[in-house]
């Protein structure tokens, strides 16, 4: 897979997504909403076993207490941890479809070094092009599409080259953005 101004290609197609509302950096901080440059590997498959059947034999349910670190000063930083959990951390199991299905890159893990960046996942979009803080996004059917094909170890190319761009790589939508 590589991300290109296009889309992201894939598989012998171009899906249309967008990337962090900082754009591609290679220059990676938690916080800044970019999404990181280099060349990063599959890792996980998470998905919501009570809104769709599992994507692919490898595919982990999201339960109601999964979430993911995102405090650059604890030791689970940029991992999966359970509730209760006093850290600041992302809700994997959210009431929006965003992260009804999640492809986990290896970006800054399985040895995050604090303040790199976390929580970096191809999902879901919240519209077509609307910016996310850091991941790459797409539509829903694209996204199965996707999962349903790449495996543990699928290389993703974020080129180095895309640095700086705006932050839609694809598809119309509006400026700012969350997730």
């Amino acid at each position: 897979m590589r991300l290109t101004p296009a889309g992201l290609w894939a598989f012998g197609r171009v899906l249309p997504c967008s990337v962090g509302r900082g754009g591609v950096t290679t220059a990676k901080r938690e916080g800044d909403g970019a999404t990181p440059a280099g060349t990063h590997r599959i890792v996980g498959l998470l998905y919501r076993p009570d809104r769709m059947a599992a994507p692919a034999p490898w595919a982990e349910p999201i339960g109601p207490g999964d979430l993911w670190c995102d405090d650059p000063a604890h030791p689970d930083y940029n991992h999966a941890v359970r509730a209760p959990f006093a850290a600041s951390h992302e809700v994997l199991r959210r009431a929006d479809p965003l992260y009804d299905l999640i492809l986990v890159t290896d970006w800054n893990w399985p040895d995050a070094l604090p303040g790199a960046g976390s929580a970096i996942f191809l999902h879901q979009w919240r519209r077509p092009g609307y910016p996310t803080a850091g991941c790459i996004a797409m539509g829903r059917a694209d996204l199965r599409w996707l999962a349903e094909r790449a495996g543990p170890g699928t290389r993703l190319e974020v080129p180095p080259a895309l640095a700086g761009r705006l932050p839609r790589v694809s598809g119309a939508g509006a400026s700012g953005g969350d997730i």
